[in-house]
């Protein structure tokens, strides 16, 4: 049994480090609620509005594509200096590009230097994220007790998707609390500066954390790695690499296509209202929290394996039955939806397997490459794929394509079934 006292600091980590998660994942998703004022502020009025719209988006997708450079390099040093110094800057690198943005002048003040700055500063954001989930992953599993690291873990996955939850509620406060107006001329400004003061309250709160014990016992021990963590990672640990990324795949597969894509795909393949699609959506965001945890759990009853194959084998189902159903008229929408984004909570069990796969000395690197790097691929490549195969290849085919990587993890899961851990 734990000591009270190592409960209550596997607690005050878990608690600090979700909160700090959700309040980061909130900065880097806030951006896109609001692309539509972004375009209007941020470019000349005499472009075309979906142009101006087009590259508001691609500035959002230049976070994702230095998600893995970002993620890298903090690893390194995540693997050679400690892991609280890079899970404090990871925060910090975040808190403060987003209080920029809300502080900046828009085009009819500076001209060009108005999007050259919002894309900085975005960029600035996908190097941070790209080394907190890792480092929060790392972190949080290093100071949990054994038996609890996939609890651990996914609540962290659960708390970013409290984030996301956060960014919608903000967009619909500020939708309420100002006119169209209003929200051109000053209210745009208020949930970036709320997300960087919310931030630097979280930097300031991880102060009280502690270094995990597995490094601080490898750096007693001087069992750091003598090489560059990313070399070691390629050379010895590229099964891990595999393993972690095809894990990823399949997280994308359930956040991208079942809570992001989906409401808007049903629109125009199924003439679903878009109240109800967005209803619908809510909800199922909602028990994807849900969803992480009770994977995480899971994983630390019966094990990684068994729990990926079990939630990999849950969501091709459930995303089959809402699709089936939405072509059948969509008579069970809400609840199948609900089903749907529980599933996607195979989310919670994907860094315990992981974590897993990385020896304690390089483990901050190999998570943060194999995460990052399939995370930009599949993020890139995934919302333009679906869209068209949905047009070529029938309104089913985002189950198609979310069955196929869960099959692929099924396999995933079944080789994992029996390996132990990485020490």
């Amino acid at each position: 049994m734990a000591h009270p006292s190592t409960s209550r600091n596997s607690a005050k980590v878990l608690l600090l480090s979700a909160l700090g998660g959700a309040l980061e994942f909130y900065d880097f998703v806030v951006f896109v609620f609001f692309t539509k004022t972004l375009s209007q502020l941020f470019f000349p009025p005499e472009i075309p509005a979906w142009l101006a719209q087009l590259q508001v988006f691609a500035i959002f997708a230049a976070g994702y594509l230095v998600r893995p450079l970002g993620g890298v390099v903090m690893a390194h040093f995540g693997d050679r200096i400690g892991r609280k110094r890079m899970f404090s800057l990871s925060i910090f690198l975040m808190a403060l590009p987003t209080l920029c943005i809300g502080l900046l002048p828009v085009y009819a003040q500076i001209g060009v230097l108005a999007p050259l700055a919002l894309l900085l500063l975005r960029m600035l954001q996908g190097l941070a994220i790209g080394g907190e989930m890792p480092g929060a992953w790392v972190f949080v599993a290093e100071h949990a007790p054994r038996s609890k690291v996939g609890f651990a873990v996914a609540s962290l996955s659960a708390g970013i998707n409290v984030g996301t939850l956060m960014g919608s509620a903000m967009a619909s406060l500020v939708a309420w609390m100002f006119t169209p107006a209003e929200v051109l001329d000053h209210g745009w400004r208020l949930p970036f500066l709320v997300g960087g003061v919310f931030g630097f309250i979280a930097v300031w709160l991880r102060r009280w954390l502690d270094e995990t014990p597995v490094f601080a016992q490898m750096r007693a021990q001087r069992q750091l790695s003598a090489e560059l963590p990313f070399k070691q990672v390629l050379r010895d640990h590229r099964g891990g690499v595999v393993v972690s990324m095809l894990a990823t795949w399949v997280l994308t597969a359930g956040i991208v296509v079942v809570i992001l894509m989906t409401p808007t795909l049903i629109q125009s393949a199924f003439q679903i209202p878009a109240e109800v699609a967005t209803r619908g959506n809510l909800l199922a965001a909602t028990c994807l929290v849900l969803g992480c945890l009770w994977t995480g759990i899971l994983s630390d009853r019966i094990g990684r394996g068994p729990a990926l194959l079990v939630a990999a084998v849950c969501l091709l189902a459930a995303v089959y039955a809402l699709y089936l159903d939405l072509a059948a008229g969509g008579a069970h929408f809400l609840p199948l939806y609900a089903v749907a984004g529980f599933t996607a909570g195979v989310a919670g069990v994907v860094p315990a397997v992981m974590v897993a796969a990385f020896p304690a000395a390089v483990r901050y690197t190999g998570l943060a490459l194999s995460y990052n790097l399939a995370y930009a691929i599949a993020g890139a490549v995934t919302p333009p794929l679906i869209s068209y195969l949905s047009s070529h290849a029938g309104p089913l085919a985002p189950a198609h394509y979310v069955a196929f990587v869960a099959a692929v993890n099924i396999a995933t899961a079944l080789w994992l079934w029996k390996r132990p851990a990485v020490e």
